[in-house]
């Protein structure tokens, strides 16, 4: 990590709280909490990406750009944000060029599925912070990553159903669990754990399925 790289990501983030009190982007406005909470817990994944193969990174429901900017910059990997919200996406389309970053991180204001057909199998790593259930994140997932493609999962609490039943589906999507940690931020109270899933097959059914049935209507194991 870089004294360059450090400081170009607070860059960003003092950036986002100003467009922020025009643009709702992110409901934390203090910056010690804002620090912590967007930049910590958005590198705290930076080991898991840097074991993921190389290539194009994406961030799902990357809304202000968390974690994909602070670990697109620290893994150097070309990243796109991605987010449904089209004005989201435009406002940090925004910062990105106003910091020269536009060369390196691109935004894609879509769904998931939509984002499927046009770049399937292209990404080698993705990440998702409190977007959705496991199940549902690794059936999105499954179609965008290359062979052995990783998709680190962030987030507060996953029950031990939730968890179960993404296990349940590994063969049905093509996705396979790998590795899971948990651990507390430097407050020593927020807690968080990660799931990393790896791309082992090619899924058992066609995907992406239509647009917003992956969490309306989660997959079932036969």
């Amino acid at each position: 990590m870089s004294t360059y790289q450090e400081e170009l990501v607070d860059r960003y983030l003092l950036r986002i709280l100003e467009v922020n009190q025009t643009i709702n982007l992110t409901r934390i406005t203090d910056i010690k909490s804002a620090r912590m909470l967007h930049i910590e817990d958005s590198l705290s994944v930076l080991d898991e990406m840097n074991v993921s193969p190389a290539g194009l990174y994406g961030d799902l429901g990357s809304g202000g750009g968390f974690p994909g900017v602070p670990l697109g910059i620290y893994s150097e990997r070309k990243t796109m944000l991605i987010d449904s919200v089209k004005k989201k996406m435009s406002a940090v389309q925004g910062i990105i060029n106003e910091l020269a970053l536009d060369d390196e991180i691109s935004t894609y204001a879509g769904r998931i599925e939509e984002l499927s057909q046009e770049y399937r199998g292209k990404f080698s790593v993705l990440t998702a912070r409190a977007l959705s259930s496991l199940p549902s994140l690794i059936e999105l997932a499954s179609p965008l990553l290359v062979d052995s493609g990783h998709l680190i999962c962030l987030k507060s609490q996953a029950d031990e159903e939730e968890i179960s039943q993404a296990k349940e589906l590994e063969e049905l999507v093509g996705m396979k669990l790998i590795k899971e940690r948990d651990f507390y931020l430097s407050d020593g109270e927020t807690y968080r754990r990660i799931f990393v899933f790896e791309k082992s097959s090619e899924p058992e059914i066609i995907l992406p399925r239509r647009i917003g049935m992956a969490q309306k209507k989660p997959l079932q194991k036969k």
